[in-house]
């Protein structure tokens, strides 16, 4: 591997970890917002609660990342994660889940660059190291996004979690365009 490619695999990892870090804190904020029961309560049959999707991510940082990139054996019971009602309190979920992330990151940071064109068999598939990352950095923010969302079913207010720049005409970088971008969503 040449030390453009390194450095660009050690960038993307850094990436990755600076983002599943991102989630992780909007994840805990919203289980602060959320009470014992509102952690576990589900808007229907189909669904997943917000602590079933907290053992889920933490079962897939385990298995992938601990697991299949790391060499820890693989402990998972991925129907566990998602029959679980309440068995577990909210400090047990944020311990859980800042525990697995310290842990994945360690793994990520003794990655040498390589590993990210390595093959692996993990949960089944056949993928590259840099599949399995990308795949728990995309896994990790789709259920952030699903526990957000059912925060704010229950809250009924912005949880403000999302700060943007300055526009560019509050920095005196011109007129601001009217348009699609104007609004906030």
């Amino acid at each position: 591997m040449s030390s453009r490619d390194a450095r660009i695999a050690k960038l993307f990892i850094a990436e990755a970890q600076k983002d599943i870090e991102r989630y992780l804190r909007r994840t805990i904020h919203c289980l602060q917002l959320l009470s014992e029961e509102e952690i576990w309560w589900r808007p229907n049959a189909a669904s997943n609660s917000a602590g079933n999707l907290v053992l889920h991510l933490s079962g897939n940082i385990r298995q992938w990342i601990i697991s299949g990139l790391g060499g820890a054996p693989d402990v998972r019971t991925r129907e566990d994660e998602f029959s679980a009602r309440g068995q577990f309190s909210r400090r047990a979920l944020v311990t859980r889940l800042n525990q697995t992330v310290r842990e994945g990151s360690r793994v990520l940071q003794r990655l040498p660059p390589q590993t990210l064109t390595r093959q692996y068999r993990i949960q089944g598939f056949r993928v590259t190291g840099l599949a399995a990352v990308a795949h728990v950095y995309f896994h990790f923010s789709h259920h952030a996004g699903q526990i957000i969302y059912l925060t704010k079913l229950k809250r009924a207010r912005d949880l403000r979690l999302t700060k943007l720049p300055a526009s560019a005409e509050k920095r005196g970088g011109g007129p601001k365009k009217k348009g699609l971008g104007s609004r906030r969503s």
